[in-house]
């Protein structure tokens, strides 16, 4: 998942918006997705472990 989030940082440091934005900015704002995916990793790991 993490290299998920790398990929699209690197393609859109590349060729998209975060091209136009400072990095410290691009930066954060990857730190955020991927925080999210994780949560969202952990929690649906969770609620599958627990059968319902």
């Amino acid at each position: 998942m993490l290299f998920i989030v790398a990929a699209f940082l690197l393609l859109g440091l590349l060729v998209g918006t975060a091209a136009h934005i400072p990095v410290p900015a691009t930066l954060a704002a990857a730190a955020a997705i991927g925080a999210w995916l994780l949560v969202f990793a952990i929690r649906e790991r969770k609620h599958h472990r627990q059968g319902s």
